[in-house]
């Protein structure tokens, strides 16, 4: 089955071809033997010992060939004279997404294929088209894993992550939840409330990502967060404190000073009108070990329960009743 992780892990050697390959003492006139002889040929390795030292590439031989006195100088001398001695050369295990990183921060030759290599050895060579080509197919594929409106991590490498974290010493599953959102998207619509759900991902990123911990998208305004610790009480009160002072600046003033203001609730029935908050459900394994993903979601979405109950921003450690975990 695919993953987020080994799709992002996919190895450059699997798309590496086999090209024609030449020692350093190799005249150049049988360089020009094998591309005329293979005009699809875009270039050829310079190999000694098994381990690729050149590339020489059709439009850089011919470049030098073609001068005034560029036959007479190369043709019948050795081909390391007409190799590019400075080749992008990766080995095997490395990921694809990164050559291709690589690649397009070449300042020159930007468009020479790629020697690929395994345990320092020649094994083929990948070409700029077929690199990109895999890398946007891989991007499609890790975009498949991801919440489409926040990009973060969706419920597919979620449920991986708890499961990786089952076995794990210490960790804390952090789980944030809107208040009144349904009201807010009802009352402005839901491009407003994709706004409201930017804003909330823009806050827990620079309160979770900036400091490694992971921050997935379950749906809607549901998030998920783990750290590998129990010091979790400073990171969701700074939350709570820059989502409280923000939340205002996405509400009329005219509906902020209604005191008489209705909403529907989700059940359809009239409520009185109020401010978005924040719910955060904590969980750790502070006071027990769980088993499964199962065990931590179902616990977690009592401590949620917990939360609901309580008006306003809030955020709650462990409080769920042990007899019925």
């Amino acid at each position: 089955m695919l993953t987020y992780t080994n799709v992002s892990a996919m190895k450059i050697g699997r798309i590496a071809k086999k090209v024609p390959s030449v020692g350093p003492k190799v005249k150049s006139k049988e360089v020009d033997r094998l591309f005329s002889e293979n005009p699809n040929l875009r270039g050829i390795v310079v190999v000694e010992d098994e381990k690729p030292i050149g590339h020489i590439t059709r439009t850089h031989f011919y470049q030098k060939i073609g001068t005034l006195y560029g036959y007479n100088l190369y043709m019948g001398r050795e081909s390391k004279l007409v190799a590019k001695t400075n080749p992008l050369i990766v080995d095997y295990d490395h990921p694809i997404v990164e050559v291709s990183r690589m690649a397009m921060e070449r300042e020159e030759d930007l468009y020479d294929d790629v020697i690929v290599t395994k345990n320092g050895e020649y094994v083929g060579v990948v070409s700029i088209r077929a690199l990109l080509n895999n890398f946007v197919e891989i991007q499609v594929e890790l975009a498949s894993f991801l919440n489409p409106l926040s990009n973060l991590p969706g419920n597919h490498i979620i449920n991986q992550k708890l499961l990786d974290t089952l076995s794990l010493e210490r960790y804390s599953i952090i789980y944030f939840d809107l208040d009144s959102f349904k009201a807010y998207n009802d009352l402005y619509g839901f491009n407003q409330g994709d706004k409201v759900i930017l804003h909330l991902t823009d806050i827990l990123k620079e309160h979770l990502m900036q400091f490694g911990y992971f921050l997935g998208h379950i749906g809607g305004d549901d998030f998920m967060a783990i750290v590998p610790h129990y010091n979790v009480e400073s990171i969701c009160e700074a939350i709570i404190d820059d989502f409280d002072q923000t939340i205002p600046s996405f509400y009329d003033e005219k509906h902020l000073a209604d005191l008489n203001l209705k909403i529907k609730d989700r059940s359809g029935k009239l409520e009185s009108f109020s401010i978005m908050s924040l719910s955060i459900a904590v969980l750790t394994n502070k006071e027990r070990n769980f088993n499964d993903v199962d065990e931590l979601s179902n616990t977690v979405a009592e401590i949620k329960r917990n939360c609901k109950k309580v008006k306003g921003s809030i955020y709650l450690v462990d409080e769920y009743e042990l007899d019925k975990v």
